[in-house]
């Protein structure tokens, strides 16, 4: 497996004419792309800035008036349900979620150009810990949905994998979440407008993830079993009968058949809630504890940030699990097959 992925590595920079003008071209976009997107972040913090200068003043009467219904109902403190827009940029929403997960991608991409960038026969560093990775999740699954399977769904599973647990542990940075806009209240300073939130406390994003593996699925499906062997798989019986059992059976499958479509359209928003919930709800523990003691902000969330960081990596592998196993029931049948023959 690393013989083969230091070759493919190795192919793809051998167009290039030197090293060293390899090694810039490399890091050189990645760079641009990583000024312009600092550029946008200060460009989106100083555009809301001046909108909260800009707003207009209210007249002593008015702010009299609003004053006992905001006593009455104190503002809930806590990460609000869906990401807050920061900016737009031709019309198009920016929301602090999507910074963080650019972030993450942009952070990825990054490191995996440092790694591959001089490819040695004793890797060290970067490299080695990259294929360490990429060779602990490619035997894992291996093992779990065999060898034949895991050569064509091994990009996604191990993608979404390392994104899902970046994404978590950036996440728990200080920063995220803590700087933003906001105003004074008789609980301290609130933040209103966070300028970075956890990329997965989005359920947008989540839900994006799990329909990407819903199109892989059925493109793999499809792929392994046919269109023919895909409705056997869901709606042919089972097992040798004959007689009127034969019969019974038909009619058994079928509708258990039908439940299975219906589980299998729902599965791309119990992975999406599954991810969002635990996050967000990760996110909500840790400021709540940051406010439970006034002083003690900074001491009572350490544990938890302890926890958190398993609690990304046991999400992380969920997710991964999951996905891999449904491919896996789907196709079980065609690997069988092959194996037989094997």
């Amino acid at each position: 497996m690393l013989t083969q992925f230091r070759e493919m590595v190795r192919y793809a920079g051998a167009t290039v004419p030197a090293a060293a003008s390899h090694d810039r071209d490399g890091i050189k976009p990645v760079a641009i792309v990583g000024v312009v997107l600092l550029l946008f972040i200060v460009a989106v913090t100083f555009k809301v800035a001046a909108q909260s200068h800009t707003a207009p003043a209210k007249s002593p009467d008015a702010a009299a008036q609003l004053e006992p219904v905001a006593t009455a109902e104190p503002k809930e403190h806590g990460l609000s349900q869906k990401a807050v827009e920061v900016g737009r940029v031709y019309g198009f929403p920016i929301t602090n979620s999507m910074i963080v997960s650019w972030i993450v991608a942009l952070g990825l991409i990054a490191f995996a150009r440092i790694a591959t960038r001089r490819m040695d026969q004793v890797p060290g560093g970067a490299q080695n810990f990259l294929e360490w990775l990429i060779e602990s999740l490619y035997g894992f699954l291996e093992g779990l949905i065999g060898k034949h399977l895991v050569d064509r769904t091994f990009w996604y599973f191990a993608t979404v994998f390392i994104f899902i647990l970046s994404a978590n542990w950036i996440g728990l940075l200080p920063g995220v979440g803590t700087i933003g806009w906001g105003e004074h209240t008789a609980h301290g300073f609130h933040i209103d407008q966070p300028l970075l939130r956890g990329a997965n406390a989005d359920v947008n994003l989540t839900l994006a993830m799990a329909l990407i593996f819903f199109a892989c699925w059925i493109v793999w499906a499809l792929r392994e079993v046919g269109p023919l062997g895909f409705a056997k798989e869901l709606f042919a019986p089972k097992g040798e009968s004959s007689g009127f059992m034969k019969l019974v059976l038909v009619v058994v499958f079928f509708v258990v058949g039908c439940l299975e479509v219906v589980s299998i359209l729902f599965r791309p928003v119990s992975l999406s809630f599954r991810l969002y919930g635990n996050t967000f709800a990760g996110e909500n523990m840790l400021e709540t504890m940051s406010r439970l003691v006034p002083g003690l902000g900074w001491l009572l969330p350490i544990p938890f940030y302890f926890l958190e960081l398993l609690v990304g990596l046991v999400q992380a592998l969920v997710f991964m699990l999951l996905t891999a196993v449904f491919t896996l029931l789907i196709c079980q049948h065609e690997e069988g097959t092959k194996s037989q023959h094997a």
